[in-house]
């Protein structure tokens, strides 16, 4: 089923269909576009399922599929149009909240008031992907559109999987290919996401853009949240100050426990939902069978040499290790080894003591700053910031010694509890 939408910058000012099919299917999407004619914009973005359901007399539980197929393509025409015709008044009060299905952006979106509106962005689609577990998958959009509707508010889809994948997946790939271990998130809150959500608030005339992200703000820049256990401020160090003054993170004064305790509260049917684990889209896939499907990285026998370039094993392929790993290197018994280094042009992987990782000295490069003092950095998403003060020839050196620095990783640099750069490890 496809659906069309023409705007006149405030409302549908047409609506057509494509359907094949059942009759059910085909009936269904005359319904959404009978309903949504002439409707200003968020208040077609009111209409689901149930809606069209209801126009056509009410459906039995084996007929509801047609609703649900038209409600999509409703949403996705209604978020094409938006993003590339919408240009509704500013409006006080009025917020973009950005929905993923779980507790974090419902609660977001239960702080934001009656006047907000949800979006849900499309990123990836893989029948290979768990798309009940990813964030951003067709499922995803589904539940995130049902919660929405559920609290009364409007709601959007943006269908970015050509972006998602030309701007996060291809350098994801690239990235394992040459021996890094890219950080996929922080290149898509920097470069995506973000970037696509804020110029769909503006269209929409909403004051701000609202997350479930745990971080704060002060001062024009990133702080770290309250809950530093899910603290996220460093996969959103790649935003650029004039996009945070347009951003708001309400979770990020609360800690998770609270969160989940707002939900129960309002009887959000996502209350226990568990966090989300994997990349988006690794969901139930694994990073080694991603890597073969998309990237064409498949096992490929190589050497594991000692810190001395000896050989003492064997391993399934240099792209698939990170250096500090230690579980999946297949050697057992004796002092636990690490690896230390991969070279992806000669396929081989170093391994060797914790001590061997060590450094105080971590290679930069794409520095930005935007306040010349920092005094801490982070080199890995769940590690503890490290003292630093010195950036000299783009290297970094550091008052303590680091363990896993790898190549390709976000380097988070801070002042105190505020992030004033970000930086590739080289």
């Amino acid at each position: 089923m496809r659906i069309s939408i023409a705007l006149d910058g405030r409302r549908v000012a047409a609506a057509g269909f494509d359907a094949q099919g059942c009759g059910v299917a085909i009936a269904a999407g005359s319904a959404a576009v009978t309903l949504v004619e002439g409707l200003p914009l968020l208040e077609a973005a009111r209409i689901g399922s149930a809606e069209i359901a209801r126009e056509l007399g009410g459906l039995s539980p084996t007929k509801r599929h047609g609703a649900e197929l038209a409600a999509d393509a409703l949403h996705r025409a209604l978020g094409s149009a938006a993003r590339a015709d919408a240009l509704l008044e500013p409006s006080v009060g009025r917020r973009l909240v950005a929905l993923s299905g779980g507790v974090d952006s419902t609660v977001a979106a239960l702080l934001s008031g009656s006047r907000a509106v949800g979006v849900t962005l499309e990123l990836w689609s893989d029948p290979q992907t768990d798309g009940e577990r990813s964030c951003c998958s067709p499922q995803a959009v589904r539940s995130a559109r049902d919660l929405a509707h559920g609290l009364g508010l409007p709601h959007l889809s943006l269908d970015l999987r050509a972006e998602f994948r030309a701007g996060v997946v291809e350098p994801w790939l690239a990235g394992h290919a040459a021996g890094l271990t890219p950080n996929p998130c922080a290149r898509c809150n920097g470069e995506v996401r973000i970037d696509a959500m804020l110029e769909l608030r503006r269209r929409l005339g909403a004051e701000e853009l609202v997350t479930g992200h745990y971080a704060r703000i002060r001062d024009g820049l990133l702080r770290v949240a309250a809950d530093a256990h899910k603290d996220q401020s460093y996969s959103l160090a790649a935003l650029d100050p004039a996009s945070l003054a347009r951003l708001r993170f309400p979770l990020g004064e609360l800690r998770k426990e609270e969160v989940r305790e707002l939900a129960r509260r309002h009887h959000l049917p996502v209350a226990a939902k568990p966090d989300s684990q994997d990349l988006c889209f690794l969901a139930g896939s694994g990073r080694e069978a991603f890597l073969a499907r998309h990237g064409g990285l498949a096992e490929r026998d190589g050497e594991l040499l000692d810190v001395r370039g000896s050989s003492i094993g064997h391993h399934r392929g240099a792209h698939n290790y990170t250096v500090g790993q230690r579980r999946g290197i297949g050697l057992g018994g004796g002092t636990p080894l690490y690896v230390i280094a991969t070279d992806a042009d000669q396929n081989t992987v170093t391994v060797g003591p914790r001590d061997a990782l060590a450094t105080k000295h971590v290679p930069l490069r794409d520095t930005v700053l935007h306040r010349p003092r920092f005094d801490h950095v982070r080199l890995r998403y769940r590690q503890q910031p490290l003292r630093c003060s010195t950036l000299r020839d783009d290297v970094l050196e550091l008052d303590e010694p680091a363990y896993g620095v790898a190549p390709g990783q976000l380097a988070c640099l801070m002042d105190g509890e505020l992030v004033v750069g970000h930086a590739t490890i080289a």
